[in-house]
């Protein structure tokens, strides 16, 4: 939504000070205030109380509500005629607006026969970057529809006596907030990769931190970089400006070691780790069900370590910009108090057994990506799932298609025949929010097959 805070030019208030809008939004006051107070069926074990009714309705409150306009056409407005009145425009105004006018439409993207798309990015407007369970870098042009593979960077290991199984795919790309560094696996998936941005060109491989593979990777600034591994160990590492420089004419890069290596503590295999900037820490997401906390300046496990109610298939993790965690279980999402790792909110899947394989924030819109190839969207600010403008009976919902899948679309699982459908292992928005990247491939280990789409 577009705010604009207005400054009358005569008289006292601005002309969308209009008392009907402060009965609008005491009435929905009221609304939220009764909801509230209603008792549910089952009680929570945790309960979030917001500001009192009183703070909501003092004088000062309501003058901003009368001084700011929602209307798009006066931020517009404003912004051309070099206005100088505070205005911005919600990060999720562009998509909260396709979504719910479905105006999203599919363009599917050939992999040829590239196995399971396992992370993703965009590099640009135009770009995007993403790593399959193949050991593959791929970058996709989605004006010229053209893929180019990124060579992977190679440690000082021994390539033949490297057993086969360490190259098991690439779980992880991460871009620093300047965007000038790509971190992501080498080909040596216990060790990593960073890439000089735009040109891609190598900068170094960190090695020795990691005995099996890395999972997921995290930038706390421009140079400081975490990694999360199977093994169950955290790694910091530091790109320095010395790595960066590159004095011959052939593309060459360096081979750097860890800053820290240290065990994460009550943790089996390190799934997904996350940054945490309004708190300044770092999230672990273990298979045994944990999630964990570290302190991002210190880089200590000092915090605190609390089990998750479901131990089953946490395999994503999302951090909001104040600070929310998200948390993809089989069954549901799970909405954290980054203060106190308590439950906030269980937000069920509306097809069962379906499990969440992606997550992420845009503004107060959660994006899921499921297992069973289907995208849903939850509004935090309502506490449902996004409602379509086009028919109010149904919620929005996007719908991704097959793909290519090797050897059928039909698989047995137990004594069952299943309708092959791709799992959606990640998904990532473009810097307007106005484009949306979603792939994956089969959800079974032993099915060999990809998925990509561009939802524009």
């Amino acid at each position: 939504m577009a705010h604009t805070v207005r400054i009358p030019i005569y008289g006292r208030r601005p002309p969308c000070a209009t008392s009907s809008r402060i009965d609008d939004w005491h009435q929905r006051l009221r609304v939220l205030r009764l909801e509230r107070l209603r008792k549910p069926e089952k009680p929570e074990d945790f309960v979030v109380y917001e500001d009192s009714d009183d703070e909501e309705e003092n004088l000062a409150a309501e003058t901003q509500v009368l001084r700011t306009s929602y209307n798009f056409v006066d931020y517009v407005r404003c912004r051309e005629m070099g206005g100088r009145e505070p205005s911005w425009v919600g990060s999720d105004f562009g998509s909260r607006h396709i979504l719910t006018h479905e105006m999203f439409k599919e363009y599917s993207v050939s992999l040829s026969n590239m196995n399971k798309v396992f992370c993703s990015q965009w590099l640009s407007d135009r770009q995007v970057v993403f790593g399959t369970k193949c050991n593959k870098l791929m970058v996709y042009d989605v004006v010229t529809e053209r893929l180019d593979q990124i060579p992977s960077l190679q440690g000082r290991r021994d390539p033949v006596a490297a057993p086969q199984e360490q190259q098991c795919g690439i779980h992880s790309v991460q871009i620093n907030p300047s965007k000038t560094l790509l971190a992501t696996g080498a080909r040596n998936s216990s060790e990593i990769a960073v890439y000089r941005l735009p040109t891609l060109d190598p900068v170094c491989v960190g090695e020795g931190a990691h005995r099996d593979w890395v999972f997921d990777m995290c930038w706390l600034d421009d140079q400081f970089l975490v990694s999360g591994s199977r093994d169950t160990r955290m790694a910091l590492w530091r790109i320095q400006e010395d790595d960066l420089i590159n004095r011959e004419d052939v593309p060459s890069y360096k081979h750097i070691q860890a800053l820290s290596v240290k065990d994460c503590r009550s943790a089996q295999k390190v799934r997904a780790v996350a940054f945490n900037k309004s708190f300044q820490e770092i999230a672990a997401l273990s298979l045994n069900g944990y999630i964990h906390i570290w302190n991002a300046e210190t880089f200590k496990q000092v915090k605190l370590s609390r089990k998750l109610p479901s131990c089953q298939e946490n395999v994503c993790l999302a951090v909001q910009d104040s600070g929310m965690y998200a948390v993809g279980c089989r069954s549901y999402t799970l909405l954290l108090d980054a203060r106190t790792l308590q439950a906030v909110k269980k937000i069920p899947t509306r097809y069962s057994g379906c499990g969440i394989r992606s997550a992420s924030f845009q503004g107060n819109v959660l994006t899921i990506g499921t297992g069973v190839g289907i995208l849903m969207f939850y509004d935090l600010r309502a506490g449902k799932y996004l409602d379509s403008s086009i028919n109010s009976s149904r919620t929005v919902v996007l719908k991704a298609s097959k793909g290519w899948v090797f050897p059928d679309e039909e698989y047995i699982d137990g004594f069952q025949h299943i309708k092959y459908t791709p799992a959606i292992y990640t998904h990532c928005y473009d810097s307007s929010g106005t484009r949306l990247f979603t792939a994956g491939g089969p959800l079974p280990a032993n099915l060999y097959g990809n998925y990509a789409g561009l939802w524009q």
